[in-house]
């Protein structure tokens, strides 16, 4: 198990962008893109202002949200793997010191599935390309390892999917 953890390391070590130039700010931006606090109060500007079409999707997006952080939290708490070494991302490494799974890949998959499934298709597609540059992102920033995003990614798909159940079999009727 070690060996593999140290060549995780040294593989998400030689994908991290140091340069200060466009790639970096790139990876800073579709790192920060999602941030669950962003999300969240897009959303609910959303149900707040949205059109009768998306607002649903809106609730059904923010019950994702919700639901894929609760499993990311309670894995990162039981594994508690350390972040790579680095000084960007001092918001991050401070209020959550734990790298595995990645919560922003994870909820970047989530939100694919769930667009895939209950947006129109152009907004499905769009968070498809997105979802992977997000846990990119969170490697070339050096905030986790790629198999944290690897698993990210793999728990949000299962997530959305859970997430998608629930909409439909339980909460849709409740909102209306």
């Amino acid at each position: 198990m070690e060996t593999w953890l140290e060549k995780d390391a040294q593989f998400s070590a030689r994908l991290r962008i140091e340069d200060p130039g466009l790639l970096r700010k790139l990876a800073i931006f579709f790192g920060h893109s999602g941030d669950s606090w962003f999300w969240g109060i897009g959303l609910l500007l959303v149900i707040w202002q949205g059109s009768a079409q998306w607002k649903p999707v809106a609730w059904a997006l923010l019950l994702g949200i919700a639901l894929t952080a609760v499993v990311v939290l309670i894995i990162k708490f039981s594994v508690r793997r350390s972040r790579p070494a680095g000084e960007w991302g001092q918001i991050y490494r401070k209020t959550d010191p734990h790298s595995f799974p990645s919560g922003h890949a994870a909820r970047a998959a989530m939100l694919a599935v769930l667009g895939l499934a209950l947006g129109p298709a152009w907004f499905g597609v769009l968070l498809l390309v997105w979802a992977p540059l997000v846990g990119l992102a969170r490697v070339a920033t050096g905030l986790h390892f790629v198999s944290d995003v690897v698993v990210g990614w793999l728990l949000g798909i299962v997530m959305g999917w859970v997430s998608l159940q629930v909409w439909i079999n339980i909460v849709s009727d409740l909102i209306g």
